[in-house]
C-alpha cells in the first residue's frame, strides 16, 4: 500500500452488561492504524472482510469468566471470529494478499500478535464467509455434537431447538444424511418453512404458537426423541426430557434462553434423567480441534456435491455489525449472522 497509515473504523465495548443487549451498548469510532508491524516481530497486519456473530458472545459481556472465551475489556474493541486478507506479514508462513481466518478485531484493520490462531484458507471456489459458518466455529460445532457426542444411529429420531441458526440447521441435515428422522423447531413461520423446504428437515414448528411443549413434542414426534441436539435450554429442555425415549442422548450445545438472565431457569424434570437412563453431555469445539480438517474435507465434499445446503444471513457494513449482533439475541437473524465489511 502507498499510504503509511489508514483510517481504521472499530466497534467498541462500552461496558458490561445485564439482562438484553442493546446497540446502544457498542460504540463506534475511528482512529488512524499505521501501516508497518514491530521489527523483529511474527506480527500480521489484515484487513477484515467478515465477522462473525456468534451466541457465545453473550457471555463475554458479562463481568464473570466465560465458559468459551475470555470477557471483552471495556472500552476496547471486540473480538471475534473473522476472514480477512493479510496486508503486511512479519510470519514466514502467510504472505500479502493470502486469505485467512481466525481471532480478530471487530474493525477494518487488525494486527494479529504472532499471527496466534491464523490459518490460511486454501480453497476458496466457496464463499469465504462459509469458513464463519458451515466450514468454520458454527458447522464444526454442528459435527462434533450430532456425530461424536449423539452417537447417531440411522432411523432415531432427532430433535433439534433453534433449528434454523448457524449450528442448528447444519444439524438436521447431517442428521438426514445419517438415515435420521428430524423434527425442528425456530420461532417464526418464516424460519419453519425454512427448515421444512430448504434444509429437509422432516417436520418443524414455531415453538411461539406452542403454550404446551411437551404436548408439542409428543404431537410432532410420537415415538419419542433419541438425541435431543440442545441450543436453548430452559423450558425447552424441561420439555423434551419427558419426551425422551430411554438411553437418549442429549447434546448440550447451548442455552440461548439463558444468556441474559441474571439468574438462570431450574430444570423440573432432571429425575428422567435417572429413569430412562440419559445421557447429557456438554462440549465445546476447542477440546476437539484435531480433528478440524477431517471436517473440513468431509463438509466441503458435501457442499460441492449438493448433498446440504448453508443459509446466511449477511449484514453489510461495519456500522451494522452492533444490530446484527443484539439481532441474535432477538431471533432476527435467519440462518448464520455475518457482518460483510469489504469485498476486497
Amino acid at each position: 500500500m502507498a499510504h503509511n497509515e489508514v483510517d481504521n473504523k472499530q466497534v467498541i465495548f462500552k461496558d458490561f452488561i445485564t439482562g438484553m443487549p442493546k446497540v446502544s451498548d457498542l460504540l463506534f469510532k475511528s482512529t488512524k492504524l499505521p501501516l508497518k508491524l514491530k521489527d523483529g516481530s511474527q506480527d500480521v497486519l489484515v484487513k477484515n472482510l467478515y465477522l462473525s456473530c456468534d451466541p457465545y458472545m453473550r457471555g463475554r459481556m458479562r463481568n464473570r469468566v466465560s465458559y468459551f472465551a475470555a470477557t471483552f475489556t471495556p472500552g476496547s474493541v471486540i473480538t471475534g471470529y473473522g476472514v480477512s486478507k493479510v496486508i503486511i506479514s512479519n510470519h514466514p508462513n502467510f504472505k500479502e494478499d493470502d486469505l485467512v481466518m481466525g481471532y480478530t478485531g471487530w474493525e477494518e484493520y487488525s494486527i494479529i500478535p504472532g499471527a496466534n490462531g491464523l490459518q490460511k484458507i486454501e480453497d476458496t471456489d466457496l464463499p469465504i464467509s462459509y469458513y464463519l459458518g458451515v466450514l468454520g466455529m458454527p458447522g464444526f460445532t454442528a459435527y462434533v455434537g450430532f456425530y461424536e457426542v449423539g452417537s447417531p444411529k440411522a432411523g432415531e429420531k432427532v430433535f433439534v431447538s433453534a433449528a434454523s441458526g448457524a449450528v442448528g440447521q447444519l444439524v438436521g441435515q447431517f442428521a438426514k444424511l445419517h438415515g435420521c428422522y428430524v423434527v425442528g423447531s425456530a420461532g417464526s413461520k418464516q424460519k419453519v418453512e425454512l427448515l421444512k423446504n430448504k434444509l429437509g428437515f422432516d417436520d418443524a414448528f414455531n415453538y411461539k404458537e406452542e403454550p404446551d411443549l411437551k404436548a408439542a413434542l409428543t404431537r410432532y414426534l410420537p415415538n419419542g426423541i433419541d438425541i435431543y441436539f440442545e441450543n436453548v435450554g430452559g423450558e425447552m429442555l424441561d420439555a423434551v426430557l419427558e419426551n425422551m425415549n430411554n438411553h437418549g442422548r442429549i447434546a448440550a450445545c447451548g442455552m440461548i434462553s439463558q444468556y441474559n438472565l441474571e439468574e438462570g431457569q431450574g430444570i423440573k424434570n432432571l429425575t428422567q434423567v435417572i429413569t430412562k437412563r440419559l445421557r447429557i453431555e456438554g462440549f465445546i469445539i476447542p477440546d476437539y480441534w484435531e480433528r478440524y480438517p477431517q471436517f473440513v474435507e468431509k463438509v466441503r465434499g458435501y457442499l460441492k456435491e449438493g448433498k446440504i445446503v448453508y443459509v446466511e444471513d449477511i449484514a453489510d457494513g461495519l456500522e451494522n455489525a452492533p444490530a446484527a449482533l443484539v439481532g441474535l439475541f432477538e431471533g432476527k437473524n435467519i440462518g448464520k449472522q455475518v457482518v460483510r465489511i469489504s469485498n476486497e
